[in-house]
């Protein structure tokens, strides 16, 4: 089979397109032939050895798939030949082939195409188990998401708006900002040209923001805290400007300002009926259009390099989708 891989810490350039062999089918596995494989800014930091998860050289990064299966290891009861799937892979994602634990494949809707699919695992699961289940966030309450044009930025804000909160959508520059506005947001910040704790004070009439959904880390999160509510809640979902902030406890004590950290990978194995719970719910919104995953670009699987520097370039806005 084909795949792009990793053979040494870098940059998308440092990757090369080659043939390999395809994975071995293990205890427990599902084999999936790729037709479409999500981009996420963790495949920047995984193949520039910063990501949690540092694989063995050689390796293909690709932490999410959508495709059929092809095989399936004996007493594997979630999936069969045939199945049309998305699935978490950890990585391995960008290769024509895949093999991942039973427990990571999920079936697609009939009326789901492969790469609505593959947008999909990674960028929703997060907002939605972390919204729901970690911030608790209520109907009527207002919530600031920073990097709101963005893969996840984006599902918090169609997930937050359909749960029935109040959403001010964070980004850089009216494009940006259009696009979290074509998405449901009730209100936006452009944070190249306002103050973000300003005008999250301003919107909610000096109370600030009852949560704060950040992907973003450095100076967005610090104004994301000081313009948040007395009781107000921060879930800390990533790093995507480089700078992981240092939390002035000071703050949280004054304002009863709880922060989460939050890894969408641990919360899976600790509670996977959670996750498939998380799951249908999400299937049930996007049939009736409440969810509308965006895919800016669909590119070759052998132009992963392309995609990943638009990534870490933040020249993207939604998903960008790899096929074979």
């Amino acid at each position: 089979m084909r795949a792009v891989i990793c053979e040494k810490w870098g940059g998308p350039r440092d990757l090369t397109w080659a043939e390999v062999e395809p994975p071995t089918l293990g205890e427990g596995g599902v084999r999936i032939r790729v037709a479409a494989a999500g981009v996420n800014f963790a495949d920047t930091l995984m193949i520039a050895g910063t990501y949690q998860n540092k694989p063995p050289f050689p390796f293909s990064p690709g932490l999410e798939v959508a495709g059929e299966v092809t095989e399936c290891a004996p007493g594997v009861t979630r999936a069969r030949v045939g199945d049309r799937v998305l699935a978490f892979t950890g990585h391995g994602g960008f290769a024509e082939q895949v093999v991942t634990a039973e427990a990571n494949v999920y079936p697609i809707p009939d009326a789901m195409d492969f790469v609505t699919a593959a947008a999909f695992p990674v960028v929703y699961f997060t907002a939605h188990f972390g919204l729901a289940n970690l911030v608790r966030l209520a109907a009527g309450e207002t919530v600031l998401v920073l990097g709101a044009a963005g893969g996840v930025g984006l599902a918090a804000v169609e997930i937050a708006k359909r749960m029935g909160a109040t959403v001010i959508a964070c980004a850089g520059g009216p494009e940006k900002l259009a696009v979290a506005g074509n998405h449901n947001a009730d209100h936006l910040i452009d944070h190249q040209k306002e103050d973000i704790r300003e005008r999250a004070k301003a919107l909610t009439g000096g109370l600030g923001v009852d949560a704060v959904f950040d992907p973003v880390g450095g100076d967005a999160f610090t104004a994301g805290l000081r313009g948040t509510a007395p009781g107000g809640r921060i879930l800390v979902v990533g790093f995507a400007s480089g700078t992981i902030p240092q939390i002035p406890a000071n703050i949280l004590l004054v304002k009863n300002v709880t922060v989460i950290g939050y890894s969408l990978g641990g919360h899976r194995k600790r509670d996977p009926r959670l996750a498939d719970r998380s799951l249908d719910e999400l299937y049930a919104w996007w049939a009736e259009g409440a969810l509308r995953p965006r895919v800016s670009r669909t590119l070759p699987l052998k132009d992963a390099a392309v995609a990943l520097e638009a990534l870490a370039g933040r020249t993207s806005t939604g998903k960008i989708v790899l096929t074979p």
